[in-house]
């Protein structure tokens, strides 16, 4: 027994660290059609898996369950490289753990992951950032620029950072208890709220479309824009963003045609005076 104890491979929090580096740089950098983030995900793994399988043949084998499909948000995916170093360790020093369940658990968590990820990053934190800086921008401040460039990549390190030391240290039952237990749907819903109550802020301030156009009632002619301002402030804009996220909603993200037709609309509206 205690002959095995002294035989055990473990990995160090620099173990960890380097693995999540890894992942951390390259994560969209070698998606693929076939596999998405398998290879760099595979690639994050060497430095553990060169550790804990010293033979070649186990090592091999290792690289090869983790180059099967995989897909997440890479921040908040940091607590499945954490778990999957951590069923590696325990594989390794002879713990009934198997290749399909390492897979299974990785698998397993790429949805529930990916949807925290999407909703917390990109729809909420992302854009509130981006948003307390848009006036300095706005105003010709170079901070406006600079300052979000450096906060979001210093501050999603270190989320993900933590994600992996904490996916590493309590292990996959843990996460599961998370996010069965109900809490973590209602983060996301006050996620969901805060960052549509951005996007109106964003649309507001900076999505700019007004009318010339006047309506003639009871032989007094009064202006449109001043009567929708007057109801329902912004319904212009507002209508616009709308009519893009159904078009993207339907037809998928093709920008370059989104940006096409709002070009057009721009033209013939101010040709007919409508805009």
């Amino acid at each position: 027994m205690e002959e095995s104890k002294m035989n055990e491979v473990r990995l160090t929090k620099k173990d960890v660290n380097r693995c999540m580096n890894r992942l951390y740089i390259g994560a969209e950098m070698s998606n693929s059609y076939e596999r998405l983030q398998a290879l760099v995900f595979c690639a994050s793994m060497i430095p553990a898996l060169k550790k804990l399988y010293p033979e070649k043949e186990e090592y091999v084998q290792a690289l090869k369950r983790h180059l099967v499909f995989y897909n997440t948000d890479s921040i908040p995916g940091g607590i499945i490289l954490g778990i999957t170093l951590g069923m590696e360790e325990e594989k390794a020093n002879g713990g009934s753990i198997t290749d399909d369940a390492i897979t299974s658990i990785k698998t397993g968590l790429m949805g529930p992951v990916a949807a925290v990820g999407d909703t917390l990053i990109w729809a909420a934190y992302m854009p509130i950032l981006i948003a307390l800086f848009l006036p300095f921008a706005k105003n010709g401040n170079p901070i406006g620029g600079i300052l979000p460039l450096l906060i979001y990549p210093i501050s999603t390190y270190y989320l993900m950072k933590y994600m992996t030391q904490k996916g590493y240290q309590l292990g996959r039952e843990s996460v599961l208890k998370i996010l069965k237990n109900g809490s973590m749907q209602a983060v996301i819903f006050f996620a969901n709220v805060v960052g549509l109550m951005m996007m109106g802020a964003l649309t507001a301030g900076n999505v700019s479309i007004s009318t010339p156009l006047s309506l003639s009632a009871s032989g007094s002619e009064f202006a449109l824009q001043a009567f929708l301002d007057s109801v329902v402030p912004g319904i212009l804009p507002l209508a616009a963003v709308f009519a893009i996220y159904i078009y993207m909603a339907k037809k998928g993200q093709n920008f370059n045609r989104i940006l096409l037709v709002i070009l057009i609309v721009s033209v013939i509206g101010s040709l007919l005076g409508i805009l």
